[in-house]
């Protein structure tokens, strides 16, 4: 018995259910989900929502989520990125991938021992691991207070200011941990550093 082939006309109703819920689902979850939650966002979290971008005189200077990197001896330096081709590229965020017995990797904490070193001769404290360590993200913005409090000597020389003001400033930037046991007290960095270039350095006294 020969079979009678079925007609496109018949195999339309076949598909009608699912290319409406396509259609459904589409405008649902690629419009109107993605409208509401972008919206609630800028009414609640404008900020987070826009970036957590800090500007300075109506310009964006960066943003209080990804580091930047800092070389004069006047700032203080954020902890090392891995990211390429430059530190802190927030479009490939990653970290350098060295295990703890990897030879590269005890080169460039040595490197940068000796570049902290070199910029603070008279500083013999011990360096805190997370100026010389890679973060996995590659973008931190913040490093510990121990870090900060390292640095602290070679800024205030550079900037010529006391050395308790410079301390000032860095526990007014301070942030303790959230809902009072999750994470680290650290600094951010880029906000740390902005309060220094505001402040202006104590006149010398005559004698």
């Amino acid at each position: 018995m020969n079979k009678t082939p079925s007609s496109p006309s018949g195999t339309f109703p076949v598909l009608r259910p699912a290319l409406v819920l396509f259609v459904l689902l589409s405008v649902v979850t690629g419009l109107l989900y993605p409208w509401l939650v972008t919206g609630a966002a800028q009414v609640a979290f404008p900020r987070q929502a826009n970036g957590s971008l800090i500007e300075r005189n109506g310009q964006v200077v960066g943003s209080a989520l990804i580091g930047q990197a800092f070389t004069q001896p006047g700032h203080f330096w954020g902890r090392p990125s891995a990211t390429s081709p430059t530190p802190y590229n927030a479009a490939a965020s990653g970290g350098s991938n060295l295990g703890p017995t990897s030879p590269a990797l005890a080169e460039a904490v040595q490197a940068r021992i000796a570049a902290l070193r070199a910029a603070d001769p008279g500083n013999t404290a011990p360096v805190p691991v997370d100026l010389v360590t890679a973060s996995a993200s590659g973008l931190d913005p913040h490093i510990s207070l121990a870090a900060a409090q390292y640095q602290v000597a070679r800024v205030a020389r550079a900037r010529g200011l006391p050395a308790d003001a410079v301390s000032a400033l860095v526990a007014q930037h301070s942030e303790g941990v959230w809902l009072g046991f999750l994470g680290e007290p650290r600094v951010n960095v880029l906000a740390l550093n902005l309060a220094l270039d505001a402040t202006p350095p104590t006149p010398a006294q005559g004698g």
